[in-house]
């Protein structure tokens, strides 16, 4: 991948003064519960600049690929994971990716949104309609994805991701991300969490059982209160607030403790030597077509990540 380089002094200047990136791993309320809190204010600002993406176009994407690095530490073992979203809204969806070792990408299915006026909130459901959430997960030696679809229901990307971990993998999942922005436009703050049930202890019965699942019931309502009444993480992170004091403050009276710290990266395993095997396995007749007629050099953009590679045809 050829990284972007972000132009704008104002924008460098802030995100030297603020918390650098990071996903911090926690468990908490005697291991009923797992979560990860992901600082992604320089993740979405490369994603927008490799991408070039406008204001509307980095809420959608930034959104999709928070969410999607979220999932990275309910994958088993080394795999990755494709995150979708197809909706026959002005904004069409997106498909977004990651893998074990921490690096996502993504595209829009559609960029530019169309604006049919200005944008009067962050609001995103009049730009999604009826559509589809699709997650496939590639699990290491697995010959075929698992993949579980839902309709889109709430037309917010953290609440349909919610619904559809209840749905297809039937397991109490709650997402929440967010992305500041300040006057210019600029993404000055970015971040999201993800918090996930463990199973049932098993092996119970009769007055054991029902004293367990009681007090699963009360932890799981006081923990949901804790969740909804956080920060806006973005406006958070903008401020020069870290993951520690959201962690141990928010939910101090379940005993949180983070099991592992983590770098996430807007990442893609393109390159120019990729690109340039596969023209040359194109065709004959085809790679000489390109030789005769051009362009010269050829350009050839990565759709997953927005970077673009210059290949002159001699090297055909």
């Amino acid at each position: 991948m050829i990284k972007a380089q972000i132009q704008d002094q104002q924008l460098l200047e802030h995100l030297d003064h603020i918390h650098k990136d990071g996903m911090s791993v926690f468990v908490m309320a005697d291991g009923l519960f797992r979560g990860a809190f992901f600082h992604g204010t320089q993740f979405v600002n490369q994603m927008r600049a490799n991408h070039q993406l406008g204001i509307l176009e980095t809420m959608v994407l930034g959104q999709a690929c928070l969410s999607t690095a979220l999932m990275i530490p309910t994958m088993k073992g080394r795999g990755r994971l494709i995150f979708r979203y197809d909706t026959n809204g002005p904004a069409a969806g997106f498909s977004t990716e990651a893998d074990s070792t921490g690096t996502v990408r993504g595209y829009l299915l559609q960029d530019p949104i169309p604006l049919e006026k200005p944008l009067e909130s962050w609001d995103l459901a009049p730009f999604f309609g009826p559509g589809t959430v699709t997650v496939s997960r590639f699990n290491e030696g697995a010959r075929e994805p698992q993949t579980g679809s839902v309709e889109i229901r709430h037309r917010n990307i953290a609440q349909d991701l919610t619904w559809y971990f209840a749905q297809s993998e039937q397991i109490y999942t709650a997402f929440n991300t967010s992305i500041q922005f300040d006057k210019e436009g600029r993404v000055v703050g970015a971040g999201g969490m993800f918090l996930q049930k463990m199973p049932a202890i098993g092996g119970l019965s009769g007055k054991e059982l029902t004293e367990r699942l009681a007090y699963e019931q009360e932890i799981t309502e006081a923990v949901e209160q804790a969740f909804q009444a956080a920060p806006s993480y973005g406006q958070w992170f903008s401020e020069g607030g870290d993951r520690d004091d959201i962690i141990y403050g928010l939910f101090r009276d379940f005993k949180p403790t983070v099991a592992l710290e983590r770098d996430i990266l807007f990442d893609c395993p393109c390159s120019r030597e990729r690109y340039l095997a596969a023209i040359r396995n194109l065709g004959k007749d085809e790679v000489e077509d390109m030789k005769r007629n051009g362009p010269d050099p050829l350009e050839i953009i990565c759709h997953n990540c927005g970077s673009v590679y210059h290949i002159p045809v001699a090297e055909l």
